[in-house]
């Protein structure tokens, strides 16, 4: 009478009391924010800016037109970032060396009146004033924009499973499917200041059925959201069943 053939074991190439990898995730959730999500150092400043005026119940004291100008330079950063790309770690550090260098300039003529009259005496003169009431109403405007962008995104997103991509779009899931399997998955970085920000890049997905690519732009936690793609799309499952020697 035959018995069942049981295949030998194979030795595993994993380090004694190492912890098995975690498995795949079931499905992944993509999700592109629009720019606007990287104004919120602003609504941090104009928030603190708010509460410190609320305390000092004086516009006009020195520590004001401080507080004030520090709000402005985080504001125009801000909007720097938003408006211009930082490929590589080299133009950031330019960026803050000639910032740097403005200001360090600017704080030259400041307090020296010897060097160009005409400059310190304006610069003497640049108090920018703004009361609570402003700077709660910049905050309040912007957390209002981010409530609603994350709102819309509930309505629009991308879910990659182990076998189809799915886009989720509509107020009614309005539903496009897309094959998985085969699917191909590029990651950009394109700008060093929106990675620091939020950790946030481009994936570039490529359905093998599909002529054009699905460019998903403002992916928060892009390493980790990739990460998670290459376990669920790279796993192979084999199974070994038992039986008799042929």
């Amino acid at each position: 009478m035959s018995q069942g053939f049981t295949p030998p074991e194979i030795p595993s190439t994993r380090p004694v009391g190492a912890e098995p990898d975690p498995p795949p995730p079931k499905s992944i959730y993509l999700v592109s924010y629009p720019k606007v999500v990287f104004l919120y150092p602003t609504m941090f400043a104009a928030l603190l800016a708010a509460i410190y005026m609320l305390i000092a119940q004086d516009p006009e004291r020195d520590d004001t037109h401080i507080v004030s100008a520090v709000f402005l330079a985080v504001f125009a950063v801000n909007i720097i970032v938003f408006a211009f790309d930082f490929p590589r770690t080299t133009s950031l550090t330019l960026f803050f060396f000639v910032a740097a260098l403005i200001l360090g300039t600017l704080l030259l003529f400041r307090f020296n009146e010897d060097i160009l009259p005409a400059l310190h005496a304006m610069l003497r003169a640049y108090k920018p004033v703004a009361n609570a009431t402003f700077y709660f109403s910049v905050a309040g405007a912007l957390g209002a924009v981010f409530l609603a962008v994350l709102i819309n995104v509930q309505f629009d997103y991308w879910e990659v499973t182990s076998n189809e991509l799915l886009h989720h779009h509509g107020f009614l899931s309005n539903l496009e499917r897309f094959s998985a399997p085969s699917l191909k998955v590029d990651k950009e970085i394109n700008d060093v200041f929106e990675y620091f920000l939020l950790r946030s890049g481009r994936l570039i997905l490529h359905p093998s059925n599909e002529p054009r690519a699905i460019v998903l732009e403002n992916v928060l936690r892009i390493n980790s959201r990739e990460a998670e793609l290459t376990r669920m799309l790279g796993t192979l499952q084999v199974q070994i069943r038992t039986g008799p020697p042929v």
